[in-house]
């Protein structure tokens, strides 16, 4: 049974008691889930603030991996298009590089809304504790077939790109440890490996964009992620700039 799914509440003793939230009152619902997303939003920002990054298996919540999954459902295998190297004009394909397949998440459809609402409080909450400057979000699903992979790389060049903060999370179930597909986020100068990831159902990893070269191993299975970027304003005379 996850977190979410389990309240503590103070028994007729004074001794808390577990109470399956099903069970509970809405209002116990609403703030049991509010004290756990903030405690998760806390561990977030203390890995950010300490070491620049963080890694929380199995962490986000079942409601919006349901979401996630259902809008997965309906994205026909080939509307998923070659990822590319590079922003704007800039982009090239290289499967030297990179092998994925990505589709980018519409604010505008049903099954995103969970998603980025919590994007958006994690957002907020980050600029309340940490002071990031963080203005904007955007995201894609990212689809790895048999032996794909994305070589290391860094996802913003320092004072060359307005992404601060990549957010990855897993909708793998039942992944296990020889079906590769790692995430393996290197030391800030990119010669030793930090830490591996296994990309299992839910683990979330957040990191600073700048600070950290990462790469994705081939995976012996299809292999499906999400990925984002919370992004500071890089308006120029007054307009706006687009997440992307």
């Amino acid at each position: 049974m996850s977190e979410l799914s389990k309240l503590q509440i103070p028994g007729p003793s004074g001794v808390n008691a577990t109470a399956v939230v099903g069970h509970a009152a809405p209002e116990l619902l609403i703030e049991a889930q509010a004290e756990l997303e903030e405690a998760l939003f806390a561990r977030i920002a203390e890995g950010i603030e300490s070491q620049g990054y963080v890694i929380l298996p199995s962490a986000l919540p079942e409601a919006i991996t349901d979401s996630l999954l259902d809008y997965l459902a309906v994205i026909e295998e080939q509307r998923f298009h070659a990822a590319a190297i590079g922003r704007g004009q800039d982009q090239m394909r290289n499967r030297f590089v990179r092998r994925d397949r990505i589709f980018w998440i519409d604010e505008q459809h049903s099954g995103s809304r969970i998603w980025l609402d919590w994007a958006a409080r994690l957002k907020q909450y980050l600029n309340r504790r940490l002071f990031l400057g963080l203005f904007s979000f955007e995201s894609h699903f990212s689809y790895y077939q048999e032996n794909d992979f994305y070589k290391q790389h860094v996802d913003a060049f320092k004072g060359e790109s307005n992404r601060v903060l990549s957010l990855v999370t897993y909708l793998n179930k039942g992944w296990q440890p020889d079906q590769g597909g790692e995430l393996v986020i290197y030391t800030p100068d990119g010669s030793e490996e930090l830490v591996t990831v296994q990309p299992g159902f839910g683990t979330l990893v957040l990191f600073l964009s700048e600070e950290f070269p990462h790469e994705v191993k081939p995976t012996a299975r299809e292999r499906y992620a999400v990925a984002g970027w919370f992004r500071v304003n890089g308006s120029i005379n007054e307009a706006i700039d687009p997440p992307r």
